[in-house]
């Protein structure tokens, strides 16, 4: 926006408000969302929610610690979600700028979110820019997210003090929207017809459902990770070669699709790891890469099924004495109907002892569901833990949502990284516990849940609880049967051990031979401190593997003869790390999610590194 149009865009704001009889006085938006009005605008939105939130977490990133707040609006110019600095994020909320309030022109006078609104076009206000006098201190940098069809259905605002204006920010912004709409049309895209094989593995990888294509003959071609999950073994592998192997009764179905019909029904799925009923829908295309005929098949896991724990006590590695108590302990505590807290660092398998206890206990046939705390959006986070009712919102699904509590009921439910949940809903988590009760949105009728709760966290509950970001009575709640898992430098005797036990699987899996390792590097790997624990020792194994070489630069440290570490490290090391982190981005195709979590990391700290590096992803 060139400075005369600019000008005359905030003069023509400045005397909407006027004639609105909007008062520069004003310091709160005139319209506010009351809850049940909030959650419908979550559930609707849910989906760009959820697109943004990396992308914000990633701007913020880059001015962390300048005292800068991002917020996210729909079309009409509700805050649906606002992350940023402590201290700035505080002053917002004190003044409503809150998620529910409105911020177009109308609500709350002249600012970026209402000029997008107003002109579709990206635009920076600051100061007395702005029309009410309290957002005077703000410099504000609004773009638009616009759909497919160029339609507006948000806004993305990155706003900070008038001193830290500069036009870069507006830059940023840009940039992050225009990915977002990116993104939002990637997700969308369900149409497969004429998109090559290369087109598919990055696009539909993404998809929800399960995606699988075979020739006319049923040799499978291609899938995607969500097929992976749904019918491959426990590691996650498709195996079949054919959809013989998948679906039962493939040659009826086969001659259908092959007369012309468009298949589409429930059937009952035979894959590697159980049997289960699945709506599958078929459907014949044309490929022009080979000028042959296929076949897409997309399934869709029917919601009274459950994922169950594929992990046993007998599938984890260690003998170490301490590590064997653990085990011991965790198995007497498996029939226990009080809550479990594992405690431990990131990588020490603190999933792994979940599933194990849920396949011990007397709860082993029934569900067995987990949701990540830290990866909920907290808007959505009473949505996926209780459900709603049909009716509770415009748009709410006929029949309502089951949520994770209902659908765990019999089995057991982990909440991971329990320390990320928002207070609001640890006060409700905490009746839950109490009563064995859940309400659903929408509904005033108690349900009642049979729910053995396991929580996980690699943060100190008692220091959160000090600094009043946990609730006391809930960690008291937690904290019944507490499991502490040791960091691998605890139990360093284990290293070779697992180093085996990854060389075969690992190698097993990607039909690679096993590498031999040196006793020199043996000896770097057995002092080496491992930060990322057991899941970064298992993909050091599969960089070994995948590489056929030894990365000698990832534990270049002269060693003393009585095998402690000098300080001298090489400093190679960083471009192994850079490799490292390249091979694992290529592996997932570049979710930095799935990623960050193979690598033992949190997800801001390897967007970090991929800017650090330089990485293109």
């Amino acid at each position: 926006m060139i400075k005369d149009e600019f000008k005359l865009v905030i003069e023509q704001s400045h005397e909407r408000c006027k004639n609105l009889n909007i008062s520069k006085e004003q310091i709160i938006s005139s319209k506010i969302n009351e809850e049940t009005e909030l959650q419908e605008k979550f559930s609707k939105n849910r989906n760009m929610i959820l697109t943004a939130a990396p992308y914000m977490e990633q701007l913020i990133n880059f001015v962390k610690g300048c005292n800068f707040f991002a917020l996210l609006t729909d079309g009409e110019g509700c805050i649906l979600n606002a992350i940023g600095d402590e201290e700035i994020l505080a002053e917002a909320f004190a003044i409503k700028m809150v998620p529910g309030a409105y911020m177009n022109e109308e609500s709350i006078g002249t600012n970026a979110m209402g000029v997008v609104i107003k002109t579709g076009k990206p635009v920076q206000l600051s100061g007395e820019d702005h029309y009410v006098n309290a957002y005077h201190k703000w410099t504000c940098s609004g773009a638009p997210i616009k759909d497919s069809h160029g339609n507006l259905i948000g806004v993305l605002d990155l706003t900070g003090y008038t001193g830290q204006v500069h036009p870069h920010t507006l830059g940023m912004v840009i940039a992050a929207s225009n990915a977002i709409e990116e993104m939002l049309k990637v997700k969308t895209l369900h149409k497969l017809q004429n998109i090559n094989n290369k087109h598919i593995k990055t696009i539909f990888n993404s998809m929800p459902v399960a995606i699988v294509t075979s020739d006319v003959e049923g040799n499978i071609k291609i899938h995607n990770n969500k097929a992976a999950q749904l019918l491959g073994n426990k590691d996650n592998h498709l195996k079949a070669k054919s959809m013989n192997g998948v679906i039962g009764e493939w040659d009826k179905i086969n001659k259908r699709i092959c007369n012309g019909e468009n298949f589409s029904q429930d059937i009952n799925i035979i894959a590697l790891r159980n049997s289960f009923p699945c709506h599958l829908t078929a459907n014949p295309i044309y490929n022009p890469v080979d000028d042959s005929i296929e076949i897409v098949y997309v399934f869709e896991e029917l919601k009274k099924v459950q994922k169950q724990a594929y992990y046993t006590f007998d599938k984890i590695i260690g003998q170490d004495e301490n590590f064997i108590k653990i085990v011991e302990y965790a198995k007497k505590i498996a029939n226990s109907k009080s809550t479990i807290l594992i405690l431990g660092e990131s990588g020490t398998g603190k999933e792994v002892f979940a599933q194990s206890i849920h396949n011990y206990s007397n709860r082993m046939d029934g569900p067995f569901l987990a949701l990540n705390c830290g990866a909920i959006p907290k808007q959505l986070m009473e949505l996926e833990l209780f459900g709603y009712e049909e009716g509770a919102y415009v748009g709410a699904k006929k029949g309502g949502n089951q949520g994770k509590f209902e659908l765990a009921d019999g089995g057991t439910i982990l909440l991971d990284e329990i320390g990320e949940l928002p207070l609001d809903m640890q006060i409700k988590l905490q009746r839950v516990l109490q009563e064995g009760i859940i309400t659903k949105i929408g509904s005033q009728r108690s349900i009642p849940v049979n729910v053995r709760v396991i929580a996980t966290t690699n943060k100190d509950l008692k220091k959160e609880v000090e600094l009043g970001r946990f609730r006391k009575d809930l960690f008291y709640r937690l904290n019944v049967l507490p499991l502490y898992l040791p960091p691998l430098r605890q139990r360093k005797g284990d290293i070779m051990l697992l180093i085996k036990y990854f060389m075969k699987s690992i190698g097993e899996n990607l039909n690679k031979k096993e590498i031999k390792i040196t006793d020199e590097y043996i000896k770097m790997m057995q002092n080496y401190n491992w930060p990322g624990n057991i899941r970064e020792l298992e993909n050091v194994v599969e960089l070994i593997i995948n590489t056929e070489a030894i990365p000698t630069g990832y534990f270049s440290q002269s060693i003393n003869e009585d095998g402690n570490n000098d300080e001298n490290v090489c400093l190679n090391i960083a471009n192994v790390e850079k490799e490292h982190l390249i091979r694992v981005l290529e592996k997932n195709n570049g979710n930095v999610s799935r990623s960050a979590n193979d690598l033992g990391i949190r997800r801001n700290t390897l967007y970090n590194k991929i800017k650090k590096y330089q990485i293109q992803i």
